[in-house]
């Protein structure tokens, strides 16, 4: 909160009301060895006033999209945000709101996540979406676990190159389950298919593929999917929900289960998150899909209301039948997602991903010209893609940040990704932005 009102009589009439004398009283179970005895070195007490004006200091010391020109994705993007989703998202009867476990005060909340289901749905080409989790890597887990509730099995492919936070927060939720991970891909980034159909065995529970890839890529998602249902293993696809305003849904191409990172859907960036995670399958699995889902129905008087349906969380019923212990869902990200897809629409959404996808081309061309650079591959790709470079890319990025460009990711600190320099652009890059980078790349050609 921003304001604390507890004083020192307020302090002490909640020790008497939870019956001790003082605050020492109340941590005195804590063993006298585990307590910190040094000194805190603290600064002088500030007024309010000076601390505000010392976290703004604070604050500008960031570097903000807003106050650079940003080339950084893998998984997190600078979009354009309308300044309608601000406005809704900021009214306190959605800010302020909780789980909507009462429907009948819940019905704007509900009907929110109704809608995000519904345009998920829409934009995925799938059956049902649940009303989201917590981001794009928690929701690629979740569908692990989902597959293995399914058919039981425990081994798991990767086909083609997947964001490596993903890969780590999967191994990480997943862990305990005994789930083993196998990956087939090929020197250019995209899948081995030659070696996923000799591997690929009746024990794999799914085949897991991003779309774009970590480096933008397209991937034979068609064939994968010929491949991993061929020995009756589900097909998991975590995309871009941009691309699909020019790409094909994956209902279309008979995915399984669809996952992915709303952030781009109108949440701006913020180091990291909170983001947004998009769920959705096919009616089959209804039944086991985690987090929260918002139907519709009639109440007694005939009217149409909006309730949650399905509750199979570890909070509603015994734990061993949970289908998954998220017990939350990123509500007023969510919100913000269905304000940005309502006000786009599927003729907005297009157009942010055709100049996307043109923008990208249109740096990579003139990338690929210089001396001593090249791109990964000449497969086709969306709005991202990685480029080798002449010198170290973090020499590149520490010269760009001079000049207010944030100039991508250098993949040399994953330890499964290909070295070089991975460069994304949104629809927000203009023209002079791009040559100007183009400018600082020269140096070091």
């Amino acid at each position: 909160m921003s304001f604390n009102p507890n004083t020192e009589e307020v302090q002490q009439e909640m020790l008497n009301i939870i019956g001790v004398n003082n605050f020492e009283d109340l941590i005195k179970v804590i063993p006298n060895e585990l307590r910190f005895k040094g000194d805190l070195n603290l600064p002088p007490e500030l007024s309010e006033y000076e601390i505000i004006k010392l976290l703004q200091q604070y604050s500008s010391m960031n570097a903000s999209s807003s106050n650079n020109v940003c080339f950084m994705g893998g998984g997190a993007y600078d979009v354009f945000v309308p300044s309608i989703v601000n406005m809704v998202i900021d009214r306190s009867e959605f800010k302020t709101a909780y789980t909507p476990y009462q429907a009948e005060v819940s019905q704007g909340t509900l009907q929110a996540m109704y809608e995000f289901q519904s345009l998920i749905c829409n934009l995925t080409a799938m059956d049902v979406s649940n009303a989201s989790l917590y981001d794009g890597g928690s929701a690629l887990a979740e569908a692990c676990l989902m597959s293995n509730a399914h058919n039981r099995k425990t081994e798991f492919i990767y086909a083609g190159t997947i964001n490596p936070n993903y890969k780590k927060v999967v191994s990480t939720i997943c862990a305990g389950k005994n789930f083993s991970y196998k990956t087939f891909v090929k020197s250019d980034g995209t899948t081995d298919l030659e070696e996923l159909e000799k591997n690929i065995s009746d024990k794999t529970s799914a085949v897991i593929v991003q779309h774009p890839n970590a480096y933008g890529n397209l991937e034979e998602v068609e064939e994968i999917e010929r491949i991993a249902h061929s020995k009756g293993a589900l097909f998991i696809v975590s995309v871009d929900p941009i691309s699909l305003g020019i790409l094909k849904a994956p209902g279309e191409y008979n995915a399984d289960i669809v996952t992915g990172e709303g952030q781009s859907l109108g949440i701006p960036l913020s180091y990291g998150g909170p983001y947004l995670g998009i769920f959705a399958t096919k009616k089959e699995f209804v039944r086991k899909i985690p987090g929260r889902i918002a139907g519709v129905t009639l109440d007694a008087d005939g009217n149409k209301c909006f309730v949650l349906t399905l509750q199979t969380r570890e909070q509603q019923i015994k734990r061993e039948k949970a289908t998954s212990n998220i017990c939350t869902n990123q509500g007023l990200f969510m919100l913000a997602a269905t304000v940005y897809m309502e006000t786009m629409g599927k003729a907005g959404i297009i157009e942010v991903a055709e100049n996307s996808f043109h923008k990208a081309h249109y740096l990579a061309s003139k990338i690929k010209e210089l001396p001593g650079y090249s791109l990964l591959n000449d497969k086709p790709f969306f709005r991202e893609f990685l480029v080798k470079t002449p010198v170290s890319p973090s020499i590149i990025l520490d010269e760009a940040k001079k000049f207010g460009i944030l100039g991508g990711i250098d993949t040399n600190r994953f330890s499964d990704c290909e070295p070089g320099l991975l460069i994304a652009v949104t629809e927000k890059r203009t023209k002079e932005e791009m040559d100007n980078y183009i400018d600082i790349l020269k140096k070091f050609s």
